[in-house]
């Protein structure tokens, strides 16, 4: 049985003095700051408020209905009165035909008032998950042991069958869970209560970018005055080396999105991130420890995936560079299988950077495995550009003519044009090399540099089959959004510089938001007005598998995004994410008619993702919207319907996840 609820207090604020700002990582405030309240909320208690508006909608409904009847008795006399005086039968039948449609729609009115009004008693609120369910991830608690490619694993991937299914809960975070710090601090200390690692894991975490982790009692600090904290840096600057960049400046070599596979715990990408690259993290699944969850709770991108047994959900060349360091993976496996995928995934002119004790050693054993991964590499048209002590610097090739000039029988061929395909999702690794027939063929040295990158010309929309004016269209309405975004919800967000709609937004580090998760992301233009506002955030792009699938324009961009089926659940940890974004998103899916895909399973898988007081918005039509509404009162979120234009058919819905938390024991 679940243990009592209270509302819980937001721990950690920041203080509006700036000379106090550092201080956060020493700060205990606990339960000391009052907790955030929704801004259109009229009073303290959103329970009391909710129940109060209810008996008002109730007595509204009752006099509407007395109405209506007394309405449809008058209408029904006057159409008695209207057929005795009239001479033709004609006219009595397109007024009979005319007043039977009358009724048809008032029955129907009635029953659409029946169900409104019998609501509020049939929207029952959802129950808290047991304490088992603080990190609880569907699809993936199937088993405490799916693999990642490991050769010690049990080879089971993502499953979302029986079994596998999220739960019809609402999950809790941790009795002494504190909102996380704001940004830059946040980027480096985290609350030691906030995700599930045991303090032994802290201190014997071993790689390159785990190490660098301090405990200090209810925190975990990333940043120190030791020597581990230079060693991220100079492992940077020895890879810009070794590709030839000089002064670490990846971004005129053509690199700006990186896929960090078993990234540690975020270290890497968060020294990137200084340098405007945006590193995207994924690890396996961990009940415990997990790397993702630690890179998501510092605020950088991260999220469940694997090699198993299917292809990760990125379409063909997605990134510039791909980087393990001691990631597990044993690439000689499967015949080579994994690498052929990080070939799919990487641009034309890509690097591949591998750290590993098995490039510098001397068993024969390893030899053996070493010469594996090195002539496959070869045979699949990678340059190996530098090898120094532990790490390799592969480069792809920018020339499809390589494929086929190589000797017969050598590497993985060409994939047909039937398996080379833009939508991965739940496909199974193949044996062949895919992009080599796209448009998008295009080296990294060759595309425009960030961030120009992120404004396509007109040539460059072409291979999307977009028109400019189309994009421009929405890049322009989407400006105007962000910024009507920002008013209604910066009161809260900058909750110590409380400022009103118009007002400068307060400079970094004072944003509240670290990230957005976009779950319709269209051309990902909400991403490209946040970056044009100078909004610190980052944004995980999702193009639903029921939609067109714009992804590879938004990672060519220089974005990061995913493609997903969002009848399931999303591949990460609870508390994940700052606001929750949804443009047209309902009307999407219920235009699938998926029996199985309901809107409150998606509802309570946006709650799962939500940290405490974290933000929702929803913009749809004004019935789902409406619909949308009556779901948060089984979520317990504070909302508010808002018009987005008075000639518009569609709404606003902004809500705010309240901090509800255990009570110890």
């Amino acid at each position: 049985m679940p243990m009592p609820l209270q509302r819980g207090t937001s721990g950690g604020g920041i203080r509006a003095s700036e000379a106090l700002r550092d201080s956060q990582m020493k700060d205990k405030t606990g339960d000391n700051t009052t907790t955030l309240r929704f801004p259109f909320t009229d009073k303290a208690d959103p329970y009391t408020s909710r129940n109060n508006k209810q008996r008002l909608m109730l007595l509204f409904v009752k006099t509407t209905l007395a109405l209506i009847v007394l309405l449809a008795l008058a209408g029904s006399f006057w159409w008695t009165i209207s057929i005795s005086t009239s001479s033709s039968s004609g006219h009595v039948y397109q007024r009979s035909h005319s007043y039977r449609r009358l009724q048809e729609q008032l029955v129907s009115d009635l029953l659409d008032i029946g169900d409104i009004s019998v609501g509020p008693t049939r929207w029952k609120e959802l129950e808290y998950c047991s304490i088992d369910s603080e990190s609880y991830v569907p699809c993936f608690n199937v088993s405490e042991n799916i693999a990642f490619g490991y050769s010690n694993g049990d080879e089971r991937d993502r499953f979302c069958g029986p079994g596998g299914s999220r739960e019809g809960c609402l999950v809790l975070p941790p009795v002494d869970y504190k909102v996380p710090l704001r940004w830059p601090t946040g980027k480096d200390v985290i609350w030691f209560r906030n995700v599930k690692i045991t303090a032994d894991e802290v201190l014997t975490s071993g790689s390159i970018n785990k190490r660098m982790m301090m405990l200090d009692d209810d925190q975990v600090s990333f940043r120190s005055a030791s020597p581990m904290f230079d060693e991220i840096e100079d492992y940077s600057h020895q890879i810009a080396q070794m590709i030839g960049i000089k002064n670490d400046n990846f971004i005129e070599a053509g690199v700006r999105t990186i896929l960090d596979i078993g990234c540690g715990y975020g270290s890497f990408g968060a020294h990137l991130l200084s340098k405007q690259l945006l590193t995207m993290c994924i690890a396996n699944y961990e009940a415990s420890g997990s790397q993702v969850q630690l890179t998501l709770e510092r605020g950088l991108p991260a999220m469940i995936a694997s090699f198993v047994s299917k292809q990760l959900p990125y379409p063909s060349l997605s990134f510039d560079m791909l980087h393990c360091s001691s990631c597990g993976i044993d690439w000689d496996h499967k015949d080579g299988l994994f690498l052929v995928e990080i070939d799919r995934v990487l641009k034309p002119g890509g690097y591949f950077v591998w750290t590993s004790p098995l490039t510098n050693t001397r068993s024969k054993e390893d030899l053996k495995r070493w010469s594996f991964v090195r002539d496959f590499a070869e045979s699949i048209c990678w340059t190996l550009l530098s090898q120094q002590d532990k790490t390799v610097v592969w480069k792809k090739t920018t020339k499809t003519k390589c494929y086929s000039s190589r000797k017969p029988g050598v590497g993985p061929s060409v994939c047909n044009k039937g398996h080379d395909v833009e939508s991965p999702y739940y496909k199974p690794l193949q044996m062949c090399l895919g992009g080599t027939r796209s448009k998008r063929w295009i080296p990294i040295e060759g595309r425009t540099r960030w961030p120009s990158r992120s404004h396509m010309n007109k040539t460059e929309l072409s291979l999307y089959g977009l028109h400019q004016e189309e994009v421009g269209e929405d890049a322009e309405n989407w400006k105007v959004t962000v910024r009507e975004y920002w008013s209604l919800l910066s009161p809260l967000i900058f909750s110590d510089h409380p400022k009103r709609p118009g007002d400068e937004d307060p400079s970094p580090p004072y944003n509240m938001l670290r990230n957005v998760l976009d779950m319709n992301a269209q051309f990902g233009g909400l991403n490209s007005a946040l970056l044009e506002a100078k909004k610190t955030v980052w944004v995980m792009n999702v193009v639903p598998t029921a939609g067109p699938n714009h992804l590879p324009m938004i990672l060519d961009r220089g974005f990061v995004g995913v493609l997903h089926d969002w009848c399931e659940a999303f591949p990460s940890y609870p508390r994940t994410y700052d606001l929750v974004h949804a443009d047209n998103l309902l009307s999407l899916q219920t235009s699938q008619h998926r029996s199985s895909c309901s809107l409150l399973n998606i509802f309570t898988e946006i709650d799962r993702l939500l940290r405490p007081e974290g933000w929702v918005i929803i913009r749809d039509t004004a019935q789902l919207v409406e619909t949308a509404r009556a779901l948060t009162t089984q979520l317990k979120w504070d909302a508010r319907v808002i018009e987005v234009e008075s000639s518009s058919e569609q709404r606003l819905l902004i809500c705010q996840k309240p901090f509800t938390k255990r009570q110890s024991i």
